[in-house]
């Protein structure tokens, strides 16, 4: 008899452990759940603060694109020489820019510069790539279909000898050639005009340039 009331009390023991043992993983499993629906909705709280702040940039971004020279007007020196008179903005966007001139002469950019080492382009390169070309301190030779050939061959030649150059048409240009720097612009006649030197000499990684140095090579080549 006493050794079945030990037995009893023995299961009754063991029950009563395997019941706080049961309540125990009970206990955890409520707390791993509602730490679980925390991170959940924690992920759900900064994934939609991500969101916001993303579409935020991005009407940023777009606005920055729409207006990226600021205000300002060309003033034209007794050397022939166009100024930009006015901030031009130096933002990285990736949306198309709508410039104040053509070419243009700074304003923001692609954060990818067209290869600038004397490099010749035959067929039209993005303004935004160029531009952020003319930032390191290139000068950009650009034509339209009213330029000679043989003043376009006679460009291309002396471009590919000059470092922190390029060139490319420029179908909707004023002037049949154009030398444009950051912030400065002329026209030329032709390969024989002085002025491309002079243009050259006083712009290639002159004083206009805002990033001095920075490298004309490793970025895009078409």
């Amino acid at each position: 008899m006493g050794s079945a009331k030990k037995a009893s009390t023995s299961r009754k023991a063991r029950i009563e452990e395997m019941r706080r043992a049961e309540q125990a993983r009970e206990r955890r499993n409520r707390i791993l759940t509602i730490a679980a629906s925390l991170v959940i909705v924690t992920g759900l709280v900064v994934g939609g603060v991500v969101l916001v702040r993303s579409q935020d940039d991005g009407a940023s971004d777009t606005a920055a694109a729409k207006d990226s020279s600021g205000k300002g007007t060309f003033v034209t020196g007794k050397d022939g020489v166009k100024t930009w008179e006015g901030k031009l903005a130096r933002n990285h966007v990736t949306k198309t820019v709508k410039y104040a001139s053509e070419p243009p002469v700074g304003g923001d950019h692609n954060p990818v510069w067209m290869n600038c080492n004397g490099d010749v382009y035959t067929e039209p390169v993005k303004n935004t790539n160029a531009v952020h070309s003319l930032e390191h301190g290139a000068v950009w030779v650009t034509y339209n279909a009213a330029a000679k050939k043989s003043e376009v061959d006679a460009l291309a030649a002396k471009v590919k000898k000059t470092p922190y150059t390029l060139m490319s048409p420029v179908d909707d240009q004023k002037d049949p050639i154009m030398l444009s720097a950051w912030g400065h612009q002329r026209t030329v006649t032709g390969a024989g005009d002085p002025n491309v030197d002079k243009f050259f000499e006083k712009f290639v990684q002159g004083e206009q340039t805002p990033e001095p140095g920075a490298a004309c090579t490793n970025g895009l080549s078409k």
